[in-house]
Protein backbone atom coordinates (compact mmCIF):
# COMPACT_ATOMS: atom_id res chain seq x y z
CA UNK A 1 0.00 0.00 0.00
CA UNK A 2 2.87 2.40 1.09
CA UNK A 3 4.65 1.50 -2.08
CA UNK A 4 1.32 2.50 -3.93
CA UNK A 5 0.44 5.87 -2.31
CA UNK A 6 4.66 6.65 -3.41
CA UNK A 7 4.47 5.60 -6.64
CA UNK A 8 1.05 8.27 -7.11
CA UNK A 9 2.65 10.79 -5.47
CA UNK A 10 5.49 10.58 -7.95
CA UNK A 11 3.50 10.27 -11.37
CA UNK A 12 1.23 13.22 -9.84
CA UNK A 13 4.52 15.74 -9.31
CA UNK A 14 5.83 14.24 -12.64
CA UNK A 15 2.61 15.89 -14.26
CA UNK A 16 2.83 19.22 -12.80
CA UNK A 17 6.48 18.95 -13.45
CA UNK A 18 5.65 18.46 -17.16
CA UNK A 19 2.88 21.14 -17.15
CA UNK A 20 4.95 23.77 -15.81
CA UNK A 21 7.89 23.33 -17.75
CA UNK A 22 5.15 23.16 -20.86
CA UNK A 23 3.37 26.42 -19.43
CA UNK A 24 6.68 28.17 -19.59
CA UNK A 25 8.69 27.41 -22.33
CA UNK A 26 5.71 26.51 -24.99
CA UNK A 27 2.57 29.04 -25.85
CA UNK A 28 2.34 27.26 -29.65
CA UNK A 29 1.71 24.41 -31.17
CA UNK A 30 5.50 22.24 -31.44
CA UNK A 31 5.63 21.32 -35.02
CA UNK A 32 8.72 18.28 -36.08
CA UNK A 33 10.16 19.26 -39.53
CA UNK A 34 13.02 17.10 -40.86
CA UNK A 35 13.34 13.99 -43.49
CA UNK A 36 12.34 10.68 -43.42
CA UNK A 37 14.09 8.84 -40.77
CA UNK A 38 15.12 11.64 -38.61
CA UNK A 39 12.42 10.96 -35.69
CA UNK A 40 10.09 13.33 -36.27
CA UNK A 41 7.07 10.67 -34.83
CA UNK A 42 8.89 9.16 -32.52
CA UNK A 43 10.54 12.19 -30.88
CA UNK A 44 7.36 14.17 -31.29
CA UNK A 45 5.40 11.77 -29.56
CA UNK A 46 7.55 11.31 -26.78
CA UNK A 47 7.74 15.17 -26.20
CA UNK A 48 3.94 15.52 -26.53
CA UNK A 49 3.74 12.63 -23.51
CA UNK A 50 6.51 14.57 -21.94
CA UNK A 51 4.93 17.75 -22.01
CA UNK A 52 1.26 16.09 -20.82
CA UNK A 53 -0.01 17.89 -24.27
CA UNK A 54 -1.68 15.80 -27.56
CA UNK A 55 0.96 14.10 -30.52
CA UNK A 56 -0.47 14.85 -34.14
CA UNK A 57 0.84 12.93 -37.23
CA UNK A 58 -0.33 15.47 -40.01
CA UNK A 59 0.58 12.26 -42.58
CA UNK A 60 -1.76 9.86 -40.70
CA UNK A 61 -4.56 13.15 -40.57
CA UNK A 62 -3.88 12.99 -44.59
CA UNK A 63 -4.75 9.13 -45.02
CA UNK A 64 -7.70 9.77 -43.11
CA UNK A 65 -9.23 12.70 -44.87
CA UNK A 66 -8.42 10.76 -47.82
CA UNK A 67 -9.12 7.38 -46.91
CA UNK A 68 -6.52 6.23 -48.30
CA UNK A 69 -2.52 5.70 -47.69
CA UNK A 70 0.42 8.29 -48.54
CA UNK A 71 1.81 6.57 -51.14
CA UNK A 72 -1.62 5.64 -52.97
CA UNK A 73 -2.15 9.54 -52.94
CA UNK A 74 0.94 9.79 -54.67
CA UNK A 75 0.39 7.38 -57.11
CA UNK A 76 -2.95 7.91 -57.93
CA UNK A 77 -3.03 12.19 -57.84
CA UNK A 78 0.98 12.63 -57.98
CA UNK A 79 2.74 15.10 -55.50
CA UNK A 80 1.18 17.97 -56.19
CA UNK A 81 -2.33 17.16 -54.96
CA UNK A 82 -0.71 15.66 -52.11
CA UNK A 83 0.64 18.71 -51.72
CA UNK A 84 -2.30 20.87 -51.08
CA UNK A 85 -4.20 18.23 -49.20
CA UNK A 86 -1.33 18.49 -46.92
CA UNK A 87 -1.76 22.07 -46.38
CA UNK A 88 -4.92 22.07 -45.98
CA UNK A 89 -4.31 19.79 -43.45
CA UNK A 90 -1.58 21.52 -41.00
CA UNK A 91 -3.97 24.64 -41.54
CA UNK A 92 -6.47 22.51 -39.65
CA UNK A 93 -4.51 20.67 -36.96
CA UNK A 94 -2.95 24.32 -36.54
CA UNK A 95 -6.53 26.51 -35.74
CA UNK A 96 -7.82 23.18 -34.03
CA UNK A 97 -8.11 23.26 -30.50
CA UNK A 98 -6.01 22.63 -28.05
CA UNK A 99 -3.34 25.65 -29.18
CA UNK A 100 -0.61 23.07 -27.09
CA UNK A 101 -0.12 20.50 -29.12
CA UNK A 102 2.93 18.38 -30.93
CA UNK A 103 3.11 17.91 -34.99
CA UNK A 104 4.59 15.95 -36.61
CA UNK A 105 5.03 16.53 -40.44
CA UNK A 106 5.99 14.85 -43.65
CA UNK A 107 9.75 15.55 -44.84
CA UNK A 108 8.22 17.44 -47.34
CA UNK A 109 5.53 19.71 -45.41
CA UNK A 110 8.20 22.53 -44.49
CA UNK A 111 9.78 22.68 -48.30
CA UNK A 112 6.17 24.16 -49.32
CA UNK A 113 6.28 27.73 -49.04
CA UNK A 114 2.79 28.26 -47.86
CA UNK A 115 3.00 25.60 -45.37
CA UNK A 116 6.69 26.89 -44.33
CA UNK A 117 5.18 30.59 -43.48
CA UNK A 118 2.01 29.02 -41.57
CA UNK A 119 4.26 27.20 -39.55
CA UNK A 120 6.82 29.73 -38.85
CA UNK A 121 4.09 32.37 -37.96
CA UNK A 122 2.27 30.34 -35.90
CA UNK A 123 3.86 27.53 -34.41
CA UNK A 124 7.08 26.62 -33.00
CA UNK A 125 9.27 24.51 -35.48
CA UNK A 126 12.08 21.89 -34.52
CA UNK A 127 13.66 20.48 -37.15
CA UNK A 128 15.64 17.40 -36.33
CA UNK A 129 18.74 17.42 -38.38
CA UNK A 130 20.12 14.01 -39.30
CA UNK A 131 23.24 12.44 -41.26
CA UNK A 132 22.99 10.61 -44.40
CA UNK A 133 24.61 7.10 -42.85
CA UNK A 134 21.44 7.35 -39.66
CA UNK A 135 18.81 8.04 -42.55
CA UNK A 136 19.91 5.38 -44.76
CA UNK A 137 19.75 2.77 -41.47
CA UNK A 138 16.45 3.94 -40.43
CA UNK A 139 14.46 3.81 -43.96
CA UNK A 140 15.98 0.81 -45.02
CA UNK A 141 13.39 -1.41 -44.27
CA UNK A 142 10.49 1.04 -44.99
CA UNK A 143 8.27 0.70 -47.87
CA UNK A 144 5.80 3.09 -47.09
CA UNK A 145 8.05 6.57 -48.20
CA UNK A 146 7.08 7.19 -52.10
CA UNK A 147 10.27 8.85 -52.33
CA UNK A 148 12.04 5.69 -52.13
CA UNK A 149 10.20 3.16 -53.24
CA UNK A 150 12.30 0.90 -56.20
CA UNK A 151 15.50 3.59 -55.78
CA UNK A 152 18.58 4.25 -54.44
CA UNK A 153 17.47 5.22 -50.55
CA UNK A 154 21.24 6.64 -50.11
CA UNK A 155 21.05 8.42 -53.32
CA UNK A 156 17.87 9.58 -53.25
CA UNK A 157 18.60 10.79 -49.48
CA UNK A 158 21.53 12.33 -50.40
CA UNK A 159 19.92 14.84 -52.94
CA UNK A 160 17.35 15.59 -50.56
CA UNK A 161 20.05 16.43 -48.25
CA UNK A 162 21.40 18.84 -50.66
CA UNK A 163 18.35 19.86 -51.80
CA UNK A 164 16.15 20.83 -47.86
CA UNK A 165 18.41 21.12 -45.46
CA UNK A 166 19.22 24.83 -45.94
CA UNK A 167 15.31 25.13 -46.02
CA UNK A 168 14.80 23.18 -42.98
CA UNK A 169 17.58 25.62 -41.41
CA UNK A 170 14.87 28.24 -41.34
CA UNK A 171 13.17 26.08 -38.61
CA UNK A 172 13.23 27.90 -34.90
CA UNK A 173 15.39 25.39 -33.18
CA UNK A 174 18.01 22.77 -35.06
CA UNK A 175 18.56 19.37 -33.12
CA UNK A 176 21.23 17.27 -34.02
CA UNK A 177 20.06 13.75 -34.10
CA UNK A 178 22.36 10.84 -33.44
CA UNK A 179 22.30 7.04 -33.17
CA UNK A 180 21.01 7.20 -29.88
CA UNK A 181 18.29 6.24 -27.18
CA UNK A 182 14.74 8.15 -27.43
CA UNK A 183 15.40 9.51 -23.99
CA UNK A 184 18.56 11.31 -25.16
CA UNK A 185 17.19 12.95 -27.97
CA UNK A 186 13.95 14.14 -25.99
CA UNK A 187 16.56 15.66 -23.40
CA UNK A 188 18.01 17.68 -26.15
CA UNK A 189 14.87 18.73 -27.55
CA UNK A 190 13.56 19.98 -24.20
CA UNK A 191 16.85 21.75 -23.90
CA UNK A 192 16.96 23.36 -27.48
CA UNK A 193 13.40 24.23 -26.51
CA UNK A 194 14.06 26.15 -22.80
CA UNK A 195 17.03 27.87 -24.62
CA UNK A 196 15.09 29.10 -27.37
CA UNK A 197 12.21 30.33 -25.15
CA UNK A 198 15.11 32.09 -22.88
CA UNK A 199 16.85 33.57 -25.66
CA UNK A 200 13.17 35.17 -27.13
CA UNK A 201 12.67 36.47 -23.45
CA UNK A 202 15.77 38.68 -23.70
CA UNK A 203 15.34 40.23 -27.20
Amino acid sequence: MFFIVVLIKSVMIFIIMANEVCEEFIDRPVVMVGLMGAGKTSVGRALARRLGIPFVDSDKEIEMAAGCSVVDIFSMYGEEEFRRVEQRVIERLLDTPPALKVISTGEGAFITPAVREMVLARALSVWLRADLDLLVRRTGARDTRPQLLNTDSRKILSQLIDERYKIYALADITVETRDENLRKTLGKVLKAIEDYSNKQEKE
